[in-house]
């Protein structure tokens, strides 16, 4: 199973030309959604705004060699490392789904554009298994046990939102597809294709859905973070108050009191 490529055993039944229309499709479905997504949420104008203010506030010029240095630095810490998450489970739960995704991706990319219908490197399979498999990782612990707090909110893992679509479409669509790559190996007929049917569709939801789901957010964060860095670094960050000490110092009104005993 995690040697054999699923795409080229299913060039039998569909062609390969067939397939590579189909990722182009979705690629197609993520640029337009993401583009659009922009143009409704406004976030090119709120970029381009908040720029704008942090040149006027900045104290210094930051040079063109110094941003490279930014971005380097915005990559390595904020894209590869998430070192952005303060909680270490989220961060690692993060990290597994994210790297499991590109795994996955490209490597579904590789062997339809390269080598469906032909004889393929045994390491693409095998990768293309382990990156849906630490995508599954990643995910299900961050969906049942990162996700809500159901001890301090009462949230129920299943109480599903508009905002959930991403997590649970790229689920199923990793999940779908293992269980369709096992049952093709293990040469059960009908069922390996209603499981084909099942990753298509909920891969057509992911890529799909970005205009509703939080896809297009894995563009904008390292954006924003890159421009918070570069905010730090010309100084147009340093009129900004202080974290307060304690929580009545946000102006929220709340102050803990010491209990009572009745």
């Amino acid at each position: 199973m995690f040697t054999i490529n699923p795409f080229s055993e299913l060039s039998g039944l569909i062609s390969p030309i067939w397939m590579q229309l189909y990722v182009i499709a979705m690629i197609i479905l993520v640029v337009g959604g993401t583009l659009l997504d922009t143009l409704h949420k406004k976030s090119a104008r709120y970029f381009f705004e908040n720029s704008e203010k942090a040149r006027k506030a900045a104290s210094r010029t930051v040079s063109s060699g110094e941003k490279a240095s930014i971005a380097i630095k915005t990559v390595a810490e904020d894209v590869l490392t998430s070192a952005e998450f303060c909680n270490q489970r989220r961060r690692i739960a993060h990290l597994l789904t994210m790297y499991g995704f590109v795994i996955f991706a490209a490597t579904t990319a590789i062997m339809i554009f390269g080598y469906a219908g032909s004889a393929t490197p045994a390491i693409l399979p095998l990768l293309w298994h382990v990156g849906a498999l630490l995508l599954c990782i990643g995910g299900y612990w961050f969906w049942f046990f990162i996700r809500v707090d159901v001890a301090a909110e009462g949230n129920p893992w299943y109480r599903v939102m508009r905002a959930d679509l991403f997590i649970l479409s790229l689920l199923a669509t990793a999940t779908f597809a293992l269980i369709w790559s096992a049952l093709q190996a293990a040469g059960a007929s009908g069922w390996d294709t209603l499981f084909f049917i099942l990753f298509i569709a909920a891969s057509t939801v992911l890529f799909g859905g970005v205009l509703w789901s939080k896809f297009a957010h894995m563009f904008f964060k390292p954006a924003a973070a890159f421009q918070k860095r570069v905010a730090e670094a010309d100084g147009s960050r340093d009129g900004l108050p202080e974290p307060a000490d304690k929580p009545e110092q946000f102006g929220l009104g709340i102050k803990r009191l010491a209990p009572k005993n009745y």
